[in-house]
């Protein structure tokens, strides 16, 4: 299956088994960040796929603004 290496997509790195949104593109690698932020790394693009639709929700909680309530 093909990736759409544009900024901002969402993919799985199959060599570390994690999920990330891709930043940037630094010669033949592409860096990706966890959703809801998180610690940066290198990927090879060959390794990449699109995710399933339980990591989709997975980066949907992730980054779900967190909402807190205070009461009186």
């Amino acid at each position: 299956m093909t990736v759409k290496l544009e900024i901002g997509a969402l993919v799985v790195d199959t060599a570390t088994d994690k999920l990330g949104r891709i930043r940037g593109h630094v010669g033949p690698y592409v860096q990706l960040r966890a959703p809801g932020d998180g610690r940066e790394w290198d990927a090879d693009p060959a390794h990449l796929r699109t995710p399933n639709e339980a990591e989709r929700e997975r980066a949907r909680v992730a980054e779900r603004p967190v909402v807190t309530r205070v009461t009186s």
